[in-house]
């Protein structure tokens, strides 16, 4: 079977571009040299750019996570160009189909299941999709105008934040040419790569964490390097929270600029999956998992017992739990229908019930421990 035609200008992009990358930025520096003002523009541009991606192309547009200001929006799309990651309507139309058809060899257009290659870069430098410009499942997009407008002026934005931008900044700081080589040349291969790395490694190798329905990975290391793109497994069973590190810990630095900007006014109404849904995700995966490592057998029997009794337990204290924190939430938007007397009553009743689902929780963790040693 021939395979399809290369698309020969993203190979100059994607192949040859990082060669002449490879060797003038090693050879610019030794023979001519970086200042710390250079450095420092390559680290403003890598930076604005990779959060023009995550943070705009990703989140904003294509998962509709949250709304933001024409002001904010008008910078994601503006540098967004700059990363030459393609229009946002082109990216968005290609993500939500890997979303909706996640390692499907033929409908992903870049599956992690055709190898690390194909889902890295390859899937780019053929022609492997022949339905070109289908913006069928970005309809909300298309009525954008900023969408619209970045779409129409794609390769001149490219040009302008690529080549002239970093020029211009060079020429006042009057070293004309190490600005664009590190802004300009070495910013955009790694932007590249970065983001590259969410669809290989991101489905490739780290934990499953939430679901196992499909390839996509928690993978710390990969967060430090695609601002907080790496939990992965998070994000494919929750694609519409504006958050990928849902932990407190978690290195998220695109969650941290979408939230400081809410406290701004420059973005609203945050998409977040409630704390119960997360943990409900986690148990149900843990109790899959644990069936399925068990043998036939009576003492098997009486362990299917034991972990569908935990199991069905932990998910009725978070249930209970959830139904009164929403409860009490309504009441609270409400302080009319909420004397003091009642406030006290309800903040015991809730202590009680988180005492009641920690417990619960323990005694899982308990019973999959035991479990562990038995199997081991």
């Amino acid at each position: 079977m021939d395979k399809p035609r290369l698309l020969y200008p993203n190979v100059v992009v994607l192949v040859f571009i990082p060669i002449a990358a490879a060797i003038i930025v090693p050879l610019y520096g030794y023979t001519v040299g970086y200042d710390a003002f250079e450095w420092s523009v390559f680290a403003v541009f890598m930076m604005a750019t990779g959060l023009s991606i995550t943070a705009g192309y990703h989140r904003l547009w294509c998962h509709r996570a949250y709304e933001a200001h024409p002001a904010v929006r008008l910078f994601f799309a503006v540098l967004g160009a700059c990363a030459i990651q393609n229009s946002i309507l082109h990216w968005s139309a290609d993500h939500r189909k890997h979303h909706r058809f996640v390692d499907d060899r033929d409908l992903d257009p870049y599956p992690a299941t055709r190898g690390f290659w194909f889902s890295h870069m390859g899937w780019i430098l053929r022609e492997y999709d022949h339905v070109e410009n289908d913006f069928s499942n970005v309809k909300d997009l298309s009525r954008d105008p900023i969408c619209v407008w970045q779409h129409k002026h794609y390769f001149l934005l490219v040009g302008l934040t690529n080549i002239a931008l970093p020029l211009g900044i060079g020429f006042l700081h009057g070293k004309l040419w190490g600005t664009l080589v590190l802004a300009g040349l070495l910013r955009m291969v790694l932007n590249h790569h970065f983001t590259f790395f969410i669809n290989s490694i991101a489905h490739i190798w780290g934990r499953r964490t939430y679901s196992e329905n499909n390839t996509a990975r928690d993978n710390g290391l990969i967060a430090y390097v695609t601002y907080g793109e790496g939990f992965h497994n998070f994000h494919h069973r929750f694609q519409y929270d504006y958050r990928n590190g849902v932990r407190w810990w978690h290195f998220d630095p695109t969650k941290w600029l979408i939230k400081t900007c809410s406290w701004l006014g420059l973005t609203w109404d945050l998409k977040q999956t409630s704390k119960f849904q997360i943990e409900k995700a986690r148990l149900a995966l843990q109790f899959s998992n644990a069936m399925a490592g068990l043998q036939q057998g009576p003492e098997a029997d009486n362990w299917r017992q034991r972990l569908q009794e935990g199991h069905d337990s932990f998910v009725a204290k978070l249930d209970e739990l959830s139904k009164f924190s929403n409860e009490w939430a309504k009441k609270l938007r409400d302080e009319k229908l909420l004397p003091r007397l009642d406030k006290t009553a309800m903040k015991q009743r809730y202590s009680e019930l988180k005492k009641d689902l920690q417990a619960c929780r323990e005694e899982w963790r308990g019973l999959t421990s035991q479990l562990s040693v038995q199997l081991a």
